[in-house]
């Protein structure tokens, strides 16, 4: 079985001359599958209510410029949020090793007897992590806090959330644009089907699942949000008269 990478001295010192990646495809994932998934249930609720094309048209597309940037935003802010509060624990352990740096030495000490060290071990480890004083306080945050030392973009997180949003939800809208009338709402369903399964199995690259069963979970979840929606707008339609 052929490994992901290399592992000779020079392969490793050229990945590692990198530094750790920072990874978007939540941010992908999560605002694609959204996208596909809210404009569509708008279409299958229009359509359940026996309402228009130009009605279809015109609330899925102020759901991809309304719900799209409110999706961005608030993903900017909860990534900022991330950001900033890994700031202010950063700032607050150099605060305790800066006054009471024997108590992190404590610390430290105590994190990893928990795995297993003792004595001798223990006692080298605790003086070679606390020597670098950026990599005490990176192993604080991790061990102490379970914080990542590779931050994200709030930025990047909020282009790529929108960026797939749009994407993704402006392909149930399509038939509507360009073949609005009979058999419209099918073509929306099976194009939005495709979408479903397709980001489906993209995300099964960065996962143990396979293509296939992947697909068919996102596309399964899709199609769940889409009956519920077309249900309500029968519903209602049929309550108005």
């Amino acid at each position: 079985m052929q490994l992901e990478h290399e592992h000779t001295p020079a392969a490793i010192a050229r990945r590692l001359g990198r530094g750790p990646s920072v990874n978007y495809l939540r941010d992908w994932v999560y605002g694609g599958i959204d996208g596909a998934v809210t404009t569509f249930a708008i279409v299958a609720g229009v359509v359940g209510a026996e309402l228009s094309a130009s009605i279809v048209l015109i609330l899925g597309l102020a759901n991809l410029l309304a719900d799209g940037f409110s999706m961005a935003a608030a993903n900017y802010s909860g990534t900022k949020t991330e950001v900033d509060d890994y700031n202010r624990l950063h700032a607050m352990e150099e605060r305790h090793i800066a006054r009471a740096p024997e108590g992190e030495r404590e610390e430290i000490r105590q994190i990893f007897r928990a795995k297993g060290y003792s004595g001798e071990d223990l006692e080298t480890l605790v003086v070679l992590i606390t020597s670098q004083r950026q990599t005490w306080i990176e192993t604080m945050l991790s061990e102490e806090f379970g914080l990542a030392t590779t931050l994200r973009s709030p930025l990047r997180a909020a282009a790529s959330t929108l960026t797939a949003f749009v994407i993704f939800g402006s392909v149930p809208l399509m038939p509507f644009l360009f073949a609005s009338g009979a058999g419209s709402a099918e073509l929306s369903l099976a194009m939005t089907a495709v979408v479903f399964f397709a980001i489906g199995s993209m995300k099964s690259r960065w996962s143990t699942q396979s293509w296939y069963a992947s697909g068919f979970e996102t596309l399964s979840i899709g199609l769940a949000a889409a009956g519920i929606a077309w249900v309500i707008g029968y519903a209602l339609q049929g309550f108005a008269g």
